[in-house]
This record gives C-alpha cells, structure tokens and sequence, in this order.
C-alpha cells in the first residue's frame, strides 16, 4: 500500500481502512504468540500500512 492510493480517499474509508488493518495486526500479534506465525514480517507491514493510513487521515482532516 502506497500512500499515493490513501491520498484520494475520504475520511470515512480510511477509518474503515484503519480499523480492517488494527484488526489484522491484532490476529498476526495473536497467531505470533501461540507460534502459528511463519512470516514476521507481516507484523512490520501491518504497522507501517497503519501509520500510511493515519498519515493521509491527517491530511484530510486538516483540509
């Protein structure tokens, strides 16, 4: 995810974003500590995917 693609989005579709990849991060923190997880990097990209979303959701919000 690029924030090229966040920037033309409305608010109310970035808090939906937002709120799809806190959950997303929350299963892969799960599955990270009961060891079900094969790839740790996802929980970097999870991250920097929700600070994009939080970054364009600034944008808007002070236009």
């Amino acid at each position: 995810m690029k924030y090229i693609d966040l920037k033309e989005k409305s608010e109310a579709e970035l808090l939906e974003m937002l709120k799809e990849k806190k959950l997303e991060l929350f299963t892969l923190n799960a599955k990270l500590k009961t060891m079900q997880l094969t790839n740790t990097s996802e929980l970097k990209t999870a991250k920097k995917d929700i600070a994009r979303i939080q970054t364009a959701l600034t944008a808007v919000r002070s236009k």
